[in-house]
């Protein structure tokens, strides 16, 4: 399963590094649970994501950007 988002090297660009994933959450004034609750993860989760032990999958940085958006706009 090497063609993964989440597995292997090839092609790392499409996950969001964990810096891209705090600078969002943050510029969204968003603490950790609310940026879960946002797109229906857990804690535990979003906490690996932020701290780089866990890669977050495209769909769901694609989803909380578009949710995000979608607050900041009403």
């Amino acid at each position: 399963m090497n063609n993964h988002p989440n597995r292997g090297k090839s092609n790392p660009a499409s996950n969001p590094s964990p810096e891209q994933i705090r600078a969002a959450r943050e510029q969204a004034n968003l603490t950790q649970t609310a940026a879960a609750a946002v797109i229906y993860c857990s804690l535990t989760g979003w906490q690996q994501w932020d701290a780089g032990t866990r890669r977050m999958h495209p769909a769901f940085w694609e989803l909380f950007n578009i949710k995000v958006k979608a607050l900041n706009a009403q």
